[in-house]
């Protein structure tokens, strides 16, 4: 049978430490994901099988099949204590082993004697800043989906006809899924508030951006203006151009907000204008950081020109 929870060997184990501490959520949403990639032909520094955690976008542990051992990888998670990770590795050995049965079963139902394949395994929980709660749980195989669950009917959504079976069998056994909904939408929130609570120092700050518009002629007399706006944290923020009070999301071309090496992030937004009416233009953020949204307008030679203005 393949594997059947969003790691739940790693939710008795994180049990061991008591029960979690609560942690100031702030003005931002928050999750808690584990990847887990087995492969079928190892090589070239490719381990076999692979498991990564995160809270956020910041990579907290990590076990492969050439170590086999999970290691802690940012400075918080110090904080766990021995017995956590010896615990943790001898689940993550566990859950090789049983990834490595499921390639040989998955490879019989799709009717593959050799070739490279993927088998992955995605959980996770969030809490959001509106104090709601959300879980996730799906499967792959060779990048596509597979089969993944339901958290409100408890059942399973299979993505083919192989992947029919695998549901066939875990909805025989209500408890998979069950224990599947105990993991997401309780232990995992709890822990997630108590890895929030070892890296608040991170994950918990409020840091403003810095933005500027610059621009750029194009073709046909036109020109484009780019907003930017960069070194903020938390992650979430609103841009938008604006004409005067019109929002202009139609025609704004935009791309997703992306990490910076020291942990904040940034984004980048534009818009095709006619240069008679550049005066017109603003590009309107707003952060937790910030008071009030930042209006910036086209830099004026020699420097950017930031104004403060209430919406």
């Amino acid at each position: 049978m393949l594997p059947f929870g969003p790691l739940l060997g790693v939710a008795a184990l994180l049990l061991l430490g008591g029960p979690p501490t609560q942690a100031a959520q702030g003005s931002s949403s928050h999750s808690l994901r584990h990847f887990c990639t087995s492969v079928s032909e190892p090589g070239q520094g490719l381990p076999q099988f692979i498991s990564v955690g995160y809270v956020d976008d910041q990579v907290i542990c990590q076990y492969d099949s050439n170590s086999r051992r999970v290691r802690r990888r940012v400075a918080w998670m110090e904080k766990a204590d021995a017995q956590y990770w010896d615990a943790q590795t001898q689940i993550m050995r566990g859950k090789e082993a049983e990834f490595r049965g499921d390639m040989v079963t998955l490879k019989k139902r799709y009717n593959q004697s050799e070739g490279f394949h993927t088998w992955q395994e995605m959980s996770s929980c969030e809490l959001r800043k509106d104090g709601s709660k959300g879980g996730h749980l799906q499967y792959a195989y060779d990048g596509r989906d597979f089969i993944s669950l339901d958290l409100e009917t408890l059942t399973w959504t299979a993505a083919d006809v192989p992947a029919q079976t695998t549901k066939k069998e875990w909805e025989a056994e209500p408890a998979i899924a069950e224990s599947s909904k105990v993991y997401l939408e309780e232990d995992c929130i709890e822990w997630l508030q108590k890895f929030l609570d070892y890296g608040k120092e991170m994950l918990l700050r409020i840091q403003p951006p810095v933005g500027k518009v610059t621009c750029q002629a194009v073709g046909d007399g036109q020109e484009v203006f780019i907003c930017q706006a960069h070194g903020f944290y938390p992650k979430e923020i609103e841009a938008t151009w604006r004409k005067g009070e019109e929002i202009l999301e139609h025609e704004t071309f935009r791309r997703n907000i992306a990490p910076n090496s020291d942990g904040t992030y940034h984004i980048w937004l534009s818009i095709e204008i006619d240069p008679k009416e550049r005066n017109l233009y603003r590009c309107h953020v707003d952060h937790a950081s910030l008071p009030e949204p930042l209006v910036l307008a086209l830099e004026e030679p020699g420097g950017e020109r930031l104004e403060w203005e209430k919406e």
